[in-house]
């Protein structure tokens, strides 16, 4: 965790880089050598030793950080550390945002169904002082979509969403526009409707605004299906066993908006979220069913388990009628994109190589990491094997994620947009980021709206 004030009990923590290793062993004792050696240092991030003073106690902590400052330097410290209070020591106020904010992201914990939770004197805390505050906002916009995903389904179906987007809403003074229920049919949210029907928490389309009228216009969406059993076209007991997570989307697309308010950044915010759950029941949707989709595109259901694009593709054609100047959306789409890229980077896809570029080095720059996979048009053809104007799935179980990104693109109506297939969770604990829920892509596309925006006046 991280602490904002002051400690004169704080143990300091030197960072030492790979590149500098030399350099620095240079102006060592012979006491701190003997350490290092022993310990194999040899300035490797997260690897750290303890110099203990003349009584045998920690003076200070001797920690490797890589060969360069990134979120992932310290990211473990915050778990491996014993408890106690620490600071860094003789770092640059840019490298102790970045330090701290990885420290911050490694400390994270799901505790919300734990009996026993761990008390903050039992865990190590970082001093970083109060002018590096803001740091709690981008921490808790992550851990909020973290935790949203870490809570089990029969805790947050769209009911359960609908009030944790309520809870953002209030915390901004912004109004939340629900259409719920049949009312999504009077609407045109036929998809929607659909995918959601069948269950117990009416499916929903989650709608608020953000900013001043006269900024650029930017809308965000994700795809809140908060259980995912395949519908009809049933998963299997395995693969609808992580199924909580498939609003990791929704989860990630709340948590960009918080920071984006937190930072008053100059857009004129939109943020659509469809949120359902793909349940089985007598009114379930069928394989073969043919919808006719808010834009007026018919669609035929291919496999009811392709439902995220269904109740995207709504949300997209709203989102677009306004004309923004850029429209985002996230979403646990395709297993094929996971098959592409594995599950620690989030495929992009993008009809506009210049936001494309940006958010691929804003990925690079703040070690959020993108991969961009193409619009293939080549592979319409595959969703017109249709009896309708489309499928909702491709003819060829081949480039499933290029194929359902096509399909969404159908909906922007040339609008410059960004499609993320992201698994929404680590599988195993690494560097700043703990296993479970991830707030994917989240600080990557923050930095590039941050850098093309700034901040509002």
């Amino acid at each position: 965790m991280l602490v904002f004030e002051s400690s004169e009990n704080a143990t300091p923590i030197e960072l030492v880089s790979a590149s500098d290793i030399k350099e620095w062993r240079k102006n060592q004792s012979d006491l701190v050598l003997a350490w290092a050696d022993r310990s194999k240092f040899k300035g490797s991030a997260n690897h750290y030793f303890t110099v203990p003073d003349e009584r045998g106690f920690p003076a200070r902590v001797v920690a490797g950080i890589g060969k360069s400052v990134n979120v992932e330097s310290i990211g473990s410290l915050s778990q491996r550390l014993p408890a106690g209070e620490y600071c860094l020591d003789d770092v640059d106020p840019a490298s102790i945002y970045t330090l701290a904010l990885g420290w911050g992201m490694g400390s994270y914990q799901f505790s919300k169904y734990k009996t026993k939770e761990k008390k903050p004197d039992d865990k190590p805390r970082l001093f970083v002082g109060p002018d590096h505050a803001s740091i709690n906002e981008e921490l808790s916009s992550m851990n909020l979509a973290r935790d949203l995903i870490n809570t089990s389904a029969g805790d947050l179906l769209p009911d359960q969403l609908e009030s944790a987007v309520e809870d953002v809403c209030s915390k901004f003074d912004v109004s939340l526009n629900v259409t719920r229920g049949d009312e999504l049919l009077r609407a045109g949210f036929r998809t929607i409707h659909s995918v959601g029907r069948a269950s117990c928490s009416d499916p929903r389309l989650l709608d608020f605004t953000w900013g001043n009228d006269d900024s650029p216009k930017v809308a965000i969406l994700g795809k809140g299906v908060c259980f995912d059993s395949g519908g009809l076209d049933l998963k299997s007991a395995a693969g609808m066993r992580e199924m909580k997570k498939d609003m990791a989307g929704a989860a990630i697309t709340l948590g960009l908006a918080q920071l984006i308010m937190y930072r008053n950044l100059n857009v004129h915010l939109r943020v659509l979220i469809p949120a359902v759950e793909n349940a089985v029941s007598s009114n379930a949707y069928h394989p073969g069913d043919v919808i006719t989709t808010y834009k007026g595109t018919t669609v035929e259901v291919g496999n009811t388990d392709a439902e995220g694009r269904l109740i995207l593709c709504d949300a997209l054609a709203l989102a677009a009628e306004s004309q923004p100047e850029l429209m985002i959306d996230f979403s646990t789409l395709t297993g094929a994109a996971r098959t592409a890229v594995g599950a620690d980077i989030s495929a992009m896809f993008s009809n506009d190589d210049e936001v494309a570029n940006g958010l691929l080095e804003a990925g690079n720059d703040v070690l959020d990491p993108i991969w961009r996979l193409p619009l293939y048009a080549g592979y319409r053809e595959s969703l017109k094997k249709s009896i309708a104007d489309l499928s909702n799935i491709g003819s060829q179980s081949m480039g499933g994620a290029i194929t359902a990104a096509l399909f969404l693109e159908h909906f922007v109506a040339g609008t410059p947009w960004v499609h993320f297939d992201l698994m929404g969770s680590n599988t195993s604990t690494r560097p700043a980021h703990p296993s479970g829920g991830e707030a994917m892509a989240l600080r990557a596309v923050f930095h590039y709206l941050q850098q093309r925006y700034g901040v509002a006046s």
